[in-house]
């Protein structure tokens, strides 16, 4: 058994491989959808390999089982979420496709291949006292500090993702424009505005702090960690978590909050949702509208919250007659 799967495998990690290498160099790709694509279609074939089946002539129920044992997990494997099987699927619907066109298979079997439907749900935000006190956090004027604060101003002033965030250099801040270049997906640039208390703490940073954490070495990432080097996602992360706990936050939030916080607070003070969209660097303005959803929400506990006759209840003859 083994003489037969080991090739069929490697056949398959070649196919993956060349479809990997398709998506970075003619589609552009971020680095990190590669990765989750990869993953999956490893996944995918171990799951074969199990099942004794092969990729190019797999069939549709080859890729409904492989997505139902995903969806019901295991004594030892969870479910799936709805909506990491909806990148499955995609993955799949690609990798297939990919195959098609380079003509190593006649058919696609992900043809009819349906996920179960994502349910949307609404992304968590701070408040404007919640976001005050996360930017109150970081204490003290040592280097650290001073990091910590340039990048959760920066990161709330702009709504940047932790990947756009981490991969800033040095040259994409314009202290005197007010402007920042961010790298979003697919290597997609684009130019937001930055507010005054971002580009404060951003100069005070630069000045003062990052010469003392980079020390001689030639880096040229705008953050960077107590070594000198290029702050990394994981990085990020344990920043964001531990002011987050110090604020009293702990579980509320991850670095992707202060991008949703950012977009409702703009939407919130009157922005326009094309104008948001181009600064969130969506490329389908239905992406951003969840934020409009968002804002209404938020609007209906304030409303439900203070209006007198808004509860189930407030009918005429409940009312007193001082009401009248």
């Amino acid at each position: 058994m083994a003489i037969t799967t080991a090739p069929a495998r490697s056949t398959f990690q070649r196919h993956v491989l060349d479809f990997l290498a398709y998506l970075e160099l003619e589609r552009g790709l971020s680095r990190n959808t590669l990765g989750a694509y990869r993953t999956d279609l490893m996944q995918f074939g171990l799951y074969l390999e199990e099942s004794g089946a092969d990729a190019l002539s797999a069939g549709h129920g080859e890729m409904a089982g492989f997505l139902d044992k995903l969806t019901h997990g295991g004594p030892d494997r969870p479910p799936v979420a709805a909506a990491t099987l909806q990148r499955k699927t995609a993955c799949l619907r690609s990798f297939y496709r990919h195959l098609r066109r380079e003509e190593l298979i006649d058919h696609d079997p992900t043809a009819d291949l349906r996920a179960p439907r994502k349910t949307r749900r609404l992304p968590k935000v701070l408040s404007r006292d919640q976001m005050m006190l996360l930017l109150a956090a970081p204490q003290g004027d040592g280097p650290a500090a001073q990091r910590d604060r340039a990048l959760l101003e920066l990161m709330y002033a702009c709504g940047l993702r932790a990947s756009e965030a981490t991969g800033l250099l040095v040259g994409d801040v314009d202290l005197d424009q007010g402007l920042m270049r961010a790298r979003g997906k697919g290597s997609k640039e684009r130019l937001i505005p930055v507010g005054a208390a971002a580009l404060h703490a951003v100069r005070i940073y630069l000045n003062d702090s990052r010469p003392k954490l980079v020390g001689i070495a030639d880096e040229e990432h705008l953050f960077v960690n107590q070594r000198g080097g290029a702050l990394t996602r994981q990085g990020l992360y344990k920043i964001v978590q531990g002011h987050a706990r110090a604020a009293g936050l702990a579980g509320l939030m991850s670095p992707h909050t202060l991008r949703h916080t950012f977009a409702t607070h703009l939407l919130a003070g009157g922005c326009d949702l094309r104008a948001l969209q181009e600064m969130l660097g969506h490329a389908d303005i239905a992406t951003t509208q969840i934020y409009t959803h968002l804002s209404a929400e938020r609007l209906k506990d304030q409303y439900f919250g203070a209006h007198p006759r808004a509860t189930i209840g407030a009918h005429p003859k409940a009312m007193s007659d001082s009401d009248r």
